[in-house]
């Protein structure tokens, strides 16, 4: 079943079960904040292949995450702060943009990976997850937390470790968790081998 919803380009990919603070400035993205939560409505979050997060509509990746604000206020410097919540992957089957630049896709939904309990070999990327998540701030430290699902490990590892955009993307689109979790795990001890 195909829905049509509102995309959010960035250069910052968001996993099912994760969350997002922003700072939203443009009047398109200030409109469009505006309706979902008038009504109720999910914003899907996508990265730019080839843009920029202001001005033009940006080329986007065809995978992305639906989202929930789960939390918004009015920022110190005058700007709107909201949390997204990543809901479910999408695909984007279509897309129009409209005069002012927000882009609307018509998406459908893809199935959520099933929870798989973490393997002996890979406890030492869901602690290392947890010592993460304890030094971060709201809403980072604040999520449910589910350390012995390796698919919700993997992802908030994919989300907050400082991988390649293209990485995260192409582990975004993955609907293999052992697939993921390998190429965290490889990318690490490249990382460490420096």
């Amino acid at each position: 079943m195909t829905v049509t919803i509102p995309l959010f380009p960035l250069n910052a990919v968001l996993f099912p079960g994760g969350v997002m603070p922003l700072r939203v400035f443009e009047p398109r993205y200030l409109d469009m904040v505006s309706d979902s939560l008038r009504n109720d409505t999910a914003i899907g979050v996508v990265l730019i292949k080839d843009g920029h997060e202001t001005g033009a509509a940006a080329n986007t990746c065809n995978v992305g995450t639906l989202s929930v604000i789960s939390y918004w206020n009015r920022r110190p410097d005058g700007l709107l702060g909201i949390t997204l919540r990543g809901t479910q992957r999408f695909q984007v089957i279509t897309q129009t943009v409209r005069p002012n630049q927000l882009i609307l896709a018509e998406i459908e939904p893809l199935e959520n990976i099933a929870a798989i309990a973490v393997p002996p070999k890979y406890r030492s990327l869901s602690d290392l997850l947890r010592k993460i998540l304890t030094q971060l701030e709201p809403p980072y430290c604040t999520i449910p937390a589910y350390y012995d699902d390796l698919e919700w490990v993997s992802a908030r590892l994919c989300e907050l470790l400082p991988l390649p955009l293209p990485l995260k993307q192409e582990l975004l689109m993955s609907d293999d968790t052992l697939h993921r979790i390998e190429c965290l795990h490889a990318s690490m001890q490249q990382v460490e081998a420096v």
